[in-house]
């Protein structure tokens, strides 16, 4: 069966996501290299969840790659809260900064702002079960929205959202029930999503958040309440600026972006890199500028000063000679070093 789907996209009001769409592992499968069973929305692979039911479920599904394998899953994050039980092997991970080699009954658990990868950088034989929950955040100071059809007692679902918010562990080592939990739902993945599948999945997919959440419970995690702090939402958000800088940013956008006032960001942002917000952007604007008059010296520099999010080439020139002290072309030229004002 051949599963490749095209990409969708998500966004806030100011920010596109990219769903993963797990595009070397279709594509695995469309070659008959392992054997895959998943149910997803948009990009996702598998059969189609309903639209009007399981809403709040991106992904679920299990892959039984029996050889080492030619591909893994690069660096990238979700919509939601993506949990991965290895069932059989072992296999590479990374989260961030961190490096981790997973063996059997090990189980991930990644936020919507932790980019992770899987393989270095291939995948080697395992088993993997994943299940993808959107709970309606993608940064640190949202609040929570699990979906209706959770059948936790209130409660507990918040002692649940206090522990995954204020502690990020990442790598787990399951027990019984959370094993057999995951185990359940994958034998589930392979079935068509009628009504009654649809009923069934429920139950498996609180069964495993119950479990989880006795799990992590009993193994008394630190919490630290700045995981989720505003604070921490602007650092995160300066440092994807950096990677998004050819964005058309405001105060105001980068401002509803980390869902704070205009005074808040530039306070935060002066106290982490010593200027303002639009300032901030404008170093990002410029570094990426002279990596690119350097590393691509056919290119125009009009074309460079338009892809590095400047309005003009003539106001690119002006800002690049008050910050650096000469003209877009004589730092092509010359052999300085980048010393951005």
């Amino acid at each position: 069966m051949n599963i490749t789907r095209r990409p969708v996209s998500f966004r806030t009001r100011h920010e596109l996501y990219h769903a993963d769409a797990c595009g070397p592992l279709t594509e695995a499968s469309n070659r008959d290299e392992l054997k895959l069973l998943a149910l997803g929305r948009g990009s996702y692979p598998g059969e189609r969840l309903p639209l009007r039911d399981l809403r709040g479920l991106c992904s679920l599904g299990v892959w039984d790659a029996r050889t080492d394998q030619q591909w893994g899953l690069g660096w990238h994050r979700n919509e939601g809260i993506e949990l991965t039980y290895l069932a059989a092997g072992n296999l590479d991970f990374a989260v961030e900064h961190k490096t981790f080699m997973l063996e059997p009954g090990s189980f991930t658990l990644t936020r919507p702002w932790q980019k992770h990868r899987v393989g270095n950088p291939n995948v080697t034989a395992s088993r993997l079960i994943w299940l993808i929950l959107d709970v309606g955040v993608r940064r640190p100071n949202q609040p929570w929205r699990w979906p209706t059809w959770m059948l936790l007692d209130e409660s507990l679902l918040r002692q649940l959202t206090i522990q995954l918010r204020h502690n990020e562990q990442t790598v787990w080592k399951a027990d019984r029930n959370l094993a057999r939990a995951f185990e359940e739902l994958a034998a589930r993945c392979g079935h068509t999503p009628s009504p009654i599948q649809c009923a069934r999945l429920k139950i498996l997919i609180n069964q495993i958040w119950i479990a989880l959440a006795g799990h992590i419970s009993s193994r008394r995690p630190l919490l630290d309440e700045r995981l989720s702090s505003t604070e921490r939402t602007v650092r995160l958000f300066l440092q994807d600026l950096q990677s998004r800088s050819d964005e058309p940013w405001t105060l105001d956008a980068m401002a509803e972006e980390c869902g704070i006032g205009r005074s808040c960001i530039s306070r935060y942002c002066k106290q982490h890199t010593n200027c303002t917000p639009i300032e901030f952007l404008t170093r990002c604007r410029l570094k990426h500028a002279c990596k690119l008059l350097r590393d691509e010296p056919d290119r125009s520099i009009t074309d460079i000063a338009l892809s590095c999010g400047f309005q003009t080439s003539q106001y690119f020139a002006t800002v690049f000679l008050r910050k650096l002290g000469r003209s877009p072309r004589e730092w092509r030229s010359g052999k300085a070093k980048l010393v951005v004002k």
